[in-house]
């Protein structure tokens, strides 16, 4: 880990805060309901979403991995994935049918931070599952080709298809978490 004093000017920091000032003019665009802003948005989107890898890379790579790196990048992917989903609701990308895998992910979105920060008060870490990272993937492929089916006709099927993956790896990734820590929930009082 990098001895650096201030956490905001490590490169891989700076990227992760990008990705969260990137959903404002993401949902600004995909919001207008023009085709060509919701090309600029999804392009932006894509950027986003790839700095995903791209933040944690150059902190491995660079030596440059911090807690507050640590702490800042599944937020930073939080609120791309859930802001962008309410914005794809709001705007009717969604079917009634594609809210149901929508809300799950925003369900163990939520529903695990706060199982994370409770058990964190018991001293317990539950640490990221390889399933989860994949969880995180494909919610963001499955949220780029959402954002392209109004672009590209005939995409529905595959967005739904994908839609529907990126909610059964959530919530299984949600019921792995839940298990694991239902000892530590269902134990004596301390």
């Amino acid at each position: 880990m990098t001895t650096t004093t201030n956490p905001l000017l490590l490169i891989p920091n700076i990227i992760t805060i990008a990705r969260v000032f990137a959903i404002i003019p993401i949902v600004w665009l995909v919001m207008d309901g023009d085709t060509t802003l919701r090309i600029i948005a999804l392009a932006l989107y894509v950027i986003a979403a790839a700095s995903d890898w791209v933040d944690g890379y150059l902190a491995r790579a660079w030596n440059q991995q911090s807690p507050f790196g640590r702490m800042l990048d599944p937020i930073a992917d939080k609120v791309l994935v859930g802001i962008l989903i309410a914005a794809l609701a709001w705007d009717g990308s969604f079917s009634g049918w594609d809210m149901i895998p929508a809300v799950a992910i925003l369900f163990r979105e939520f529903f695990i931070p706060g199982l994370r920060e409770f058990l964190g008060n018991a001293t317990v870490v539950l640490p990221v599952s390889p399933l989860a990272k994949w969880k995180t993937t494909v919610q963001l492929v499955a949220l780029a080709v959402v954002l392209l089916e109004r672009i590209v006709p005939g995409l529905g099927l595959v967005s739904d298809i994908l839609l529907w993956l990126a909610g059964i790896l959530t919530i299984w990734t949600g019921w792995q978490y839940l298990r694991a820590s239902w000892p530590h929930l269902t134990g004596p009082a301390r």
